[in-house]
């Protein structure tokens, strides 16, 4: 099955990379010009572009799709000035966003943070990128060199560098990091509640979201909602991986077609599945490439955009081969906390492998489904939900496999090298069910 044809790019937040410019502060402004506010009328322009974004539709690009007003809203009406944290950890594997962006185009994404830090009434900013990513750190340090010469930014930012793990970026974490703890994610029932670091409110925005903040206080909610469909508007970064010709990241209208991004990447054969949301998103048939990139048609399938990450399956790889790597990476990254995250993820990433290799007891399938039914909405975080989620999708998507596998006959691509890169698992592996 051929794909569609590809369709017109809207590039916005990546039109530096199309005009070869470099990334620093004097191709920064050619390219998108300055942030246009008064500093003598910092609180009547926090008011008023408070409304802007509101008008916007923004949604958070770091993986939850919460309102990016909403968020602004909840900070600006805290007694104390908040914190505001920059979260650029980019602890899913697939992705690729948060380097491009703070290696190409740093200036937008502090641009960014100093518009938010505005609009909430921020005393501080501070930008998190991972530790050990000593390229990355030092990208920041020297776009935040320029614009301290340039006089830039009306907050100075500072850089953290927390350790850097899978779940290092989950909002709670982030904070616990900053705050003196162990950096592991704890148990949040609402996205609305505050966060604080001893009394002290903080913010945390996704390094995309603030990319298109400035550009929002450049151009207006208009302009922005110009592009994608009413109810999500803008547009997106993607990073396409896999069995792809041209893997990386891109930028597309919210509302694109899935084929038509995957186009984009050099793709003309339909997959046989893609990845989508990352590792604990969901599997899609290669039937479904039809399908609009955006929240509410995604939802119809029990997907979502996530943490803006296509991985390509093609035919003949063995997408239970994969599930099953990837559950083991997961399960390896778990914060033992609780039991669905200390018991149920090695056990399921146990089943997994021994499914993937064909080395099945008559239970297992069924084993495997109560296992997630166990784990599901009962973690003290959200990865246990997002490895059940991945692997009940692969339970649907390759159903004829799961049978197969189950009697002892997996399929032809169990053995192959993977496709997806996935990172060496941290803990050994029976040798009986090892995966390449």
């Amino acid at each position: 099955m051929t794909l569609a044809p590809q369709a017109i790019d809207t590039t916005r937040v990546l039109a530096a990379l199309r005009t070869g410019t470099g990334p620093d502060v004097a191709a920064h402004i050619d390219v998108y010009g300055q942030v246009p506010w008064g500093r003598s009328r910092r609180k009547k322009w926090a008011e008023g572009h408070l409304d802007e974004i509101t008008r916007s539709g923004i949604t958070g690009r770091g993986g939850a799709g919460f309102p990016a007003a909403r968020k602004l809203e909840l900070g600006a009406a805290q007694r104390r000035p908040p914190l505001l944290l920059v979260n650029a950890m980019e602890g899913e594997p697939a992705s690729a966003k948060d380097r491009l962006l703070l290696n190409r185009v740093p200036h937008l994404v502090l641009d960014g943070a100093q518009v938010a830090a505005v609009v909430v009434g921020a005393s501080e900013v501070r930008v998190c990128v991972p530790a050990g990513h000593g390229a990355l750190a030092q990208s920041v340090r020297r776009a935040l060199s320029e614009r301290a010469r340039a006089h830039l930014d009306l907050i100075t930012p500072t850089i953290e560098q927390p350790p850097a793990h899978y779940a290092a970026g989950e909002e709670s974490a982030l904070i616990g990091w900053v705050a003196g703890g162990d950096g592991l994610p704890s148990f949040r029932a609402s996205k609305t509640t505050p966060l604080a670091i001893r009394r002290q409110p903080v913010i945390v925005h996704n390094a995309e979201t603030l990319a298109h903040l400035a550009l929002i206080a450049r151009r207006g909610a208009e302009w922005f909602r110009s592009v994608g469909l009413p109810d999500a508007p803008g547009t997106t970064l993607v990073t396409i991986s896999g069995a792809v010709p041209a893997p990386g990241v891109i930028e597309v209208a919210l509302g694109t077609p899935v084929a038509e991004v995957l186009e984009r990447a050099g793709v003309v054969e339909a997959p046989q599945a893609i990845l989508l949301g990352g590792f604990g998103g969901t599997w899609l048939s290669g039937e479904d490439v039809g399908i609009a990139y955006a929240p509410a048609p995604l939802a119809a399938l029990h997907a979502s955009i996530g943490t803006g990450v296509i991985c390509v399956l093609p035919e003949g790889a063995c997408g239970l081969t994969e599930t099953a790597r990837i559950v083991s990476y997961l399960s390896d990254q778990r914060a033992r906390q609780c039991g669905p995250c200390t018991f149920g993820l090695p056990a399921i990433a146990e089943d997994m492998v021994r499914l993937a290799v064909g080395r099945c007891d008559s239970a297992l399938v069924e084993r495997i489904r109560l296992r997630l039914n166990a784990v599901e909405g009962r973690g003290a975080c959200r990865l246990p939900d997002g490895a059940a989620r991945l692997t009940r999708s692969a339970l649907s998507v390759f159903s004829a496999d799961v049978h197969s596998h189950a009697r002892g006959h997996p399929c032809r691509g169990w053995n192959h090298r993977g496709v997806l890169e996935v990172p060496d698992a941290l803990g050994p592996r029976p040798a009986s069910t090892a995966l390449r």
